[in-house]
């Protein structure tokens, strides 16, 4: 049986997985790739199951040096099949990513990285596979550690501590990001991140790395650590390998919950993010409504949960979209946000948004 995506024809045996459910986050990352320019970059993708990405990054994308490696003999059978049906030409090696790495392989312009679960025990060898400029798509789906349902098991794989509340979301992708800035930093590697998105059981961050040490460093000081107040749902985000966050709330003085260390600095770049979003080709209703969200978000760290607020105020519920318009009539940048539907990012602060809400449902109730 044949499954069509894309300009991809894609046949999977018992021994391989693919998941339907997925084919928005290829598109995405197509889009990514055509939009970084330039047919003569070489990608690997260093999880390649089925060989799918790689199959399409070469038919959309223009892409003609492409190395597929898995480590699973038959997908890497299936890959083959996939590669021949679709007309594509690439290097298919059955081997890990460990294996591969540590014979002096590389380096790639263009790496995909989407394993099953985490990707830290991946990111220390993809680190060897990189030069000055590699742009890097990276996958996280064990969400449930990202996001503070398994606490413990965050401190051990992402060194770590999450947030386990409206902000994990965000906060689990900061977290994804801030391991990869330092996983880099050891290899002379600062980052710049194009885009980070979070969405059903992924996380998925796409960036590019700069060479040096001064590179390296800053993207170290780029991270840092939050606190969310679990009681009037104020935050507030420091950056610094030094945690320098209060215990009580300033607002209400309740008990506040801290989190990181983590990526503080920009989730995206919007001129690429443009740039994929005016793409004639690839550009789903989903897929062009997510990234119109993420060009008009103000990219800042974290954002206010309506529903919380309005719990936390004794009150019923608001629409968004009312706070939204009367933060901007007093001046205030603020939008939805990817991370939740009833999130909104703004530079407001807390005292403002209460307000905005307060009059938001004394409107609503007339």
């Amino acid at each position: 049986m044949l499954y069509t995506e894309g300009k991809a024809r894609i046949e999977c045996s018992k021994s391989t997985f693919l998941n339907p459910k997925m084919a928005g986050l290829r598109d995405l990352s197509v889009l990514f790739v055509r939009a970084l320019g330039g047919d003569d970059k070489s990608l690997l993708d260093a999880t390649a199951a089925t060989g799918i990405r790689g199959i399409r990054y070469g038919l959309e994308a223009g892409i003609k040096r492409i190395t597929l490696i898995d480590i699973n003999k038959g997908a890497c059978r299936d890959a083959k099949v996939n590669l021949k049906r679709n007309g594509v030409k690439a290097a298919l090696v059955n081997d890990s990513v460990q294996g591969y790495a540590n014979r002096g392989n590389g380096p790639f312009d263009i790496i995909d990285l989407d394993p099953f679960g985490s990707p830290v025990p991946y990111l220390y060898d993809i680190m060897k596979l990189c030069h000055g400029d590699t742009a890097l798509m990276v996958t996280a789906t064990d969400t449930a550690v990202l996001c503070g349902a398994h606490a413990a098991a965050c401190l051990k794989q992402y060194g770590a501590r999450p947030l386990h509340n409206e902000l994990c979301k965000e906060a689990g992708t900061r977290i994804l990001l801030g391991f990869i800035a330092r996983a880099a930093a050891q290899f002379n590697f600062g980052i710049s991140v194009h885009l980070s998105i979070s969405n059903m059981h992924y996380m998925r961050v796409f960036l590019s790395l700069r060479k040096g040490a001064k590179e390296a460093v800053e993207s170290v000081k780029q991270t840092g650590f939050a606190a969310s107040c679990r009681e009037c749902r104020f935050f507030a985000a420091s950056k610094g390998t030094v945690p320098c966050l209060p215990q009580r709330c300033g607002e209400c003085g309740a008990e506040m919950e801290r989190a990181g260390p983590m990526w503080l600095g920009n989730l995206y770049n919007k001129s690429i993010v443009s740039r994929m979003l005016s793409a004639k080709a690839g550009i789903t209703d989903n897929l062009a409504e997510q990234l119109s969200l993420i060009v008009k978000e103000p990219d800042t760290p974290f954002f206010y949960s309506m529903p919380a607020i309005t719990r936390a105020l004794g009150i019923g519920s608001v629409s968004p979209g009312l706070v939204i318009r009367l933060l901007k009539r007093r001046g205030y940048d603020a939008a939805p946000t990817q991370f939740l539907a009833e999130g909104i990012k703004t530079d407001a602060k807390l005292g403002a948004i209460v307000r905005a809400v307060k009059e938001s449902g004394r409107a609503e109730a007339q």
